[in-house]
């Protein structure tokens, strides 16, 4: 018989689309589990600290305060974008849940309605992150990366006119100054905000991060006991498909030894009896880049685990550390 629970603390980062994709997975583990499960929002340095994320140390700095959070008992359970999940493990915690995946791909929200190519000559595209820099680059040599830090509002706040967007004056590297900027669609359709979409950019343009779209539910190891409430209901919202595409997704990152500062894009999904791996990698001008797919049949998490590391070795036999600044060589 399960042990019962009464309460579960649940972390989180505490910004809007933080607190909005947890409260979606709070009130699915509190229906299957039955327990009361109290949101518990958690100060990372990575939204205290400023400058490029590229510079402070990579994705972790929106997770070590999490898992820490998690280790010392504040919370029992982590809601991380498994994006800016590391992909070393930590002992004593357990990556519990991965449930089902958003739409994975990269948005582009630019003034007047424009897509990529309609954009005007040296447009003015922000990002923060080089992956898509890169791949926006390779795209269009002639575009002006604007560098640009800030919550999804913040950042949609860049570009003038958009949908759902205040009336405002051109403040110059604050407000409306920009042409575009490019953002992650499942954290555009969590705050309500995909209205504000010019072109969903598809992956034979941008490759997405590995993980995006995904959430990563992560506890002590010990709380993953299927005989109690906690590790059933976790269990319970794990999506089998998206976990073997992640895991491929993160094995390949992992095999690199790529952060959050390479140009490295990469994206699995289940077909039938197959689960299928493409990844990329840019110079950071974009002018060099190296796109490889593999196949496995081997639907487990070993299964794509391997799949991830040998096309990891393929990029490295091509020459992928010579176009990034990857810390595995051939």
């Amino acid at each position: 018989m399960a042990q019962t629970v009464e309460s579960v603390k649940i972390g989180t980062r505490g910004s809007k689309l933080a607190l909005s994709q947890t409260g979606q997975i709070t009130e699915q583990l509190s229906v299957v589990g039955g327990f009361d499960a109290e949101i518990i929002p958690i100060k990372t340095d990575g939204d205290v600290l400023t400058g490029p994320l590229s510079q402070m140390g990579g994705t972790g700095v929106f997770a070590a305060e999490l898992r820490s959070a998690v280790l010392d008992g504040r919370v029992d359970v982590a809601v991380h974008s498994l994006k800016d999940l590391p992909t070393a493990a930590v002992p004593g915690l357990a990556l519990a849940a991965v449930p089902a995946r958003a739409d994975a791909r990269d948005a582009l929200c630019a003034r007047d309605g424009l897509k990529l190519s309609e954009l005007p000559l040296g447009a003015t595209v922000g990002t923060g992150s080089p992956r898509r820099a890169a791949q926006l680059l390779a795209a269009r040599a002639d575009l002006l990366i604007v560098d640009i830090r800030g919550n999804v509002e913040t950042r949609l706040g860049r570009v003038p006119g958009l949908p759902g967007n205040p009336e405002a004056a051109v403040v110059p590297g604050k407000v409306a100054d920009l042409d575009a900027v490019v953002l992650a669609a499942a954290g555009l359709g969590r705050i309500g905000r995909l209205e504000a979409v010019t072109e969903f950019l598809e992956a034979d343009v941008m490759l997405p991060a590995p993980g995006q779209g995904a959430l990563a539910l992560e506890c002590r190891a010990s709380d993953t006991d299927l005989s109690a409430v906690l590790g059933q209901s976790l269990a319970a919202i794990d999506d089998t498909d998206t976990r073997l595409a992640i895991t491929a997704e993160r094995a390949l990152l992992a095999r690199l030894e790529a952060g959050c500062a390479a140009p490295v894009g990469a994206l699995a999904h289940r077909k039938g009896s197959m689960l299928y791996l493409e990844t990329v990698v840019v110079s950071l001008d974009g002018r060099r880049s190296l796109r490889l797919k593999k196949a496995t049949d081997g639907l487990s998490v070993v299964g794509a685990t391997l799949l991830g590391i040998e096309l990891a070795e393929e990029l490295l036999a091509g020459g992928a550390a010579d176009l990034a600044d990857l810390g595995a060589k051939a």
